[in-house]
């Protein structure tokens, strides 16, 4: 069944914007801490018996100076300077095999792949542990962990990894830096978004049916994972419900696109029950950059899958040659 509105209303659907008034404020300081720790990108080769590609296991610095895992994976032989794709893990997942990587290396491109701090334990596996436990109880899940104070949340510490992700992609010898793609499903299409505002220059985005876009709405609409944690929790703490917004406001997609700049294709699904396709349209609809989306009227939240990849690859050849 089709679970939010007819498609002419979400082509129209502008929700309101709860932004805090620090916001910029809040994420230049976060920026700027990080920042303080060298980010020592270090780049060793990986024997991953893929005869077409080579591959680097990654570690670079990202919140709190904490080291973050993830694959670099290059055509064999280039010499460069090539267009590098940086990709980002939807919710649960880790950076998981180089294998599992391969389509944009197949393409001709550097691809970057940030594993995803304190994941990894759902659906693909990961190697970056989180040092910062959060202050508290919280629903098991990353979503509502550190929620009461925006310092201590979660999505603090991943955005920041994102940032950080991006500069580490752009410091290795075969990258041209002005040549760098955003990309990710779900919390990944999350973090590309969020890339997208916080990151100067990058080539392009591609946003697919993100995670932590007009996620007020979100949590009335779906119970499905993982908005159903942030329910659960408030449905618990539900005496603090505006407290836990307060922080989460900080994070939000909208707030993000309203600030960003990049040229970005979204996809969305109508019968996603994950992320609401009427979430997407909000952060798409606020985006202040050149954008465009593509709708898959009778899929779920696996969105367009092959046929998705091949739009992107196709876009991706215009964009970066």
């Amino acid at each position: 069944m089709f679970v939010d509105m007819p498609l002419d209303q979400l082509r129209a659907y502008l929700p309101e914007r709860r932004e805090p008034a620090d916001f910029d404020a809040f994420w230049d300081r976060t920026l700027a801490e990080a920042r303080t720790h060298d980010l020592n990108p270090v780049f060793e080769p990986y024997e991953a018996d893929l005869a077409l590609v080579d591959v680097a296991d990654v570690t670079f610095s990202g919140f709190g100076g904490h080291p973050i895992k993830g694959w670099f994976i290059a055509p064999a032989g280039a010499s460069g300077p090539l267009p590098c794709v940086v990709e980002f893990i939807g919710y649960g997942g880790g950076r998981g095999r180089p294998h599992d990587w391969l389509l944009w290396p197949a393409a001709g491109y550097a691809t970057f792949v940030m594993d995803t701090r304190g994941q990894g334990g759902t659906w693909r596996s990961g190697d970056t542990p989180d040092p910062v436990g959060g202050n508290g109880a919280q629903i098991p899940g990353k979503l509502t962990q550190g929620v009461f104070d925006r310092d201590d949340y979660y999505y603090r510490r991943l955005y920041t990894d994102v940032v950080r992700a991006v500069e580490a992609a752009r410091s290795h010898p075969l990258v041209d830096a002005a040549r760098v793609v955003v990309t990710g499903g779900s919390q990944g299409g999350g973090m590309a978004l969020a890339a997208s505002a916080l990151v100067p220059d990058l080539a392009y985005a591609f946003v697919n049916v993100p995670f932590m876009c007009d996620i007020r709405r979100a949590v009335e609409i779906t119970d499905e994972e993982p908005y159903g944690e942030l329910g659960r929790f408030c449905g618990i703490h539900r005496t603090r419900v505006e407290d836990i917004f307060a922080t989460i406001d900080y994070f939000d997609g909208l707030h993000f696109a309203a600030r960003a700049r990049t040229p970005a294709r979204f996809s969305v699904a109508l019968r996603d029950g994950v992320t609401p396709a009427s979430t997407v349209f909000a952060a798409y609809n606020h985006y202040a950059g050149p954008k465009d989306i593509t709708v898959w009227p009778f899929n779920g939240h696996e969105g367009g899958e092959s046929q998705q990849a091949l739009e992107q690859l196709r876009l991706a050849r215009k964009i970066l040659g």
